[in-house]
């Protein structure tokens, strides 16, 4: 016998494509559907809503397809009252978990609804007394209150103003062949956007930043105020580090385009320098490391996370090996964040994207067109992406942010 529910959706269904994929996933999930009713926006900035009767086998079958359909934005007309179980198993959620998007989120419990707190993709619900806060599986704890099912919850899709000219570019999800200015000065006016409003830009990058020849324009704007968080892997402050003590990254002499003797050295070296100091605080401190981008970072107190890989050489003493410990630190710095620029990197920037509220702004740049649809492909809906090359771009955003800027 089969089960159904009345959901609804509102947005620019048309032109986004959004409805189609919401059809597709119904069928997906071996449920069907009707539409019952559709208005349409008359205007370009009109949004459009839908109602829809979605029927799957059984009640399991519903749970899982109605959370599947938030992911999309779609909510349940009569949401009724959320369910709660206690976790019996440490690392482990009850069956039938909610498994949350990273859209905002309200739950009603008790015939009062409650704002989700940091709103995470791909974790669980936790009920604390008058709390509600998203929670990755490995944290779970025997007696946690978590939510299961998708009854009581609501989900809110940001909303892309059509036609504005603040971060415009946002209309399109990865630009190639848009004039490279106008795209610079959107993330620029993004950036200062955020800065006003009291919120941190968080970068994440990677080593094409220091192979590139921007390091020097991304120390630039660490010293203007514009980097407030850096996420990345033991590479790019390794690179850093030894264009710093030696002029080369890997190996390669930055200002000749070559390498020199000795130069495959020079990264382990470098490593081995750092290690020997106890931190890079403490080489910054000590007058062993003077300059490059991790000195602006300990220089102005700024953070940063370094997370490693099975890849990683030494690593450096800053870098968490254990990667449920990288991923609670980034975390942790994600609170003031009202902008996020992604620059050289794929596997931060997914592992980033997967933590990221959708309301914060994501921009994406990588020379590779496929890092850059990446993002949006394992759920960060928000990200948008620049293809071009790192160096020139991060030049050009340091010409666009910091008055009489010059490039190196």
């Amino acid at each position: 016998m089969s089960v159904s529910e009345s959901v609804e959706v509102t947005g620019h269904l048309m032109d986004s494509g959004i409805l189609s994929r919401i059809l597709d996933d119904i069928r997906e999930y071996g449920g069907d559907y009707v539409i019952d009713r559709f208005d349409v926006g008359h205007e370009a900035s009109d949004t459009s809503r839908a109602t829809i009767v979605v029927t799957a086998e059984d009640d399991e079958s519903l749970q899982r397809l109605l959370m599947r359909l938030q992911t999309r934005g779609v909510n349940q007309i009569d949401p009724g009252e959320a369910s709660v179980t206690v976790a019996d198993l440490d690392g482990v959620f009850p069956d039938g978990f909610y498994s949350t998007t990273n859209l905002a989120t309200k739950i009603r419990l008790r015939g009062k609804w409650f704002d989700v707190e940091n709103p995470e993709m791909d974790c669980g619900l936790v009920v604390d007394g008058e709390r509600v806060y998203t929670l990755p599986m490995s944290d779970v704890k025997i007696g946690m209150n978590i939510v299961t099912g998708a009854s009581g919850i609501k989900v809110t899709v940001p909303v892309i103003e059509k036609g504005g000219d603040s971060f415009g570019f946002m209309e399109s999800d990865v630009s190639s062949e848009k004039p490279q200015a106008v795209l610079v000065r959107q993330v620029a006016d993004g950036m200062r956007e955020a800065k006003a409003a009291g919120k941190h830009v968080l970068w994440v990058g990677g080593p094409g930043v220091v192979h590139t020849g921007a390091a020097p324009a991304m120390v630039e704007l660490v010293n203007a105020g514009f980097v407030d968080v850096l996420f990345a892997g033991n590479a790019l402050a390794t690179h850093d580090i030894e264009s710093s003590l030696y002029g080369t990254s890997l190996g390669v002499d930055l200002a000749m385009g070559r390498g020199v003797e000795h130069g495959h050295e020079h990264h382990i070296r470098a490593l081995n320098t750092i290690r020997k100091q106890g931190s890079i605080r403490a080489a910054v401190e000590n007058g062993v490391l003077t300059g490059g981008i991790m000195h602006a970072l300990v220089k102005h107190d700024k953070r940063f996370v370094l997370v490693g890989s099975v890849r990683d050489d030494g690593p450096l003493p800053d870098v968490y090996t254990d990667v449920i410990e990288g991923q609670r630190a980034m975390r942790a710095e994600l609170t003031d964040v009202g902008f996020c620029l992604m620059v050289a990197t794929m596997l931060h920037s997914v592992a980033t994207g997967n933590i990221l509220p959708a309301s914060i702004p994501l921009v994406c740049v990588d020379i590779n067109p496929a890092t850059v649809t990446k993002l949006a492909d394992r759920g960060s809906s928000q990200a948008k992406g620049i293809v071009t090359d790192v160096g020139l771009f991060l030049e050009q955003l340091a010409l666009e942010l910091i008055p009489g800027y010059r490039r190196g």
